[in-house]
C-alpha cells in the first residue's frame, strides 16, 4: 500500500502523495466508526437498493412502450402506403448506424415490434 501519512489540520489518514492539492483520504476502520453508523449505513443501502430497481422497472417500461410504438408505425406505414418487408431491412440498417450502441433494432426485431403492434 502506498505510505499513509496524517494531515498536518486534521486527524485523517492519507495515502500516496498530494498532487496539486488534490488527496486521497484513506477510509478509517469500521471499529472507529459511531454507534449509529451501521444504521446509516443499512439505510442508504436499502434506499440505493430500492431506487436502483424503480429505475430498472421504469426504463423496462419505457423500452416496452417504445418497441410497441415502433411497432405502431411500421405496421400503419405498410398497410397506407403499401409498403413492403423491404422498408423494414432498410429501416434496421439506418437505425442501426443512428444507434450503434443500441441492440435490438435487427430486422427480426422490428418484425417482432411489428406484431406486438398488431396483436
Amino acid at each position: 500500500m502506498a505510505d499513509k501519512k496524517k494531515a498536518k489540520d486534521n486527524k485523517r489518514l492519507f495515502r500516496g502523495r498530494e498532487r496539486s492539492g488534490v488527496s486521497f483520504p484513506l477510509a478509517p476502520s469500521a471499529s472507529e466508526m459511531p454507534d449509529n453508523y451501521a444504521h446509516l449505513l443499512k439505510e442508504l443501502k436499502q434506499r440505493i437498493t430500492t431506487e436502483r430497481l424503480r429505475v430498472a422497472i421504469t426504463a423496462n417500461a419505457a423500452m416496452i412502450l417504445l418497441y410497441w410504438d415502433i411497432g405502431q408505425a411500421i405496421l400503419h406505414r405498410q398497410k397506407r402506403e403499401g409498403w413492403g418487408a423491404k422498408i423494414v431491412d432498410r429501416l434496421s440498417a439506418d437505425l442501426c448506424e443512428a444507434f450503434p450502441d443500441m441492440q435490438g433494432l435487427s430486422p427480426r426485431n422490428l418484425k417482432y415490434m411489428r406484431k406486438f403492434a398488431e396483436a
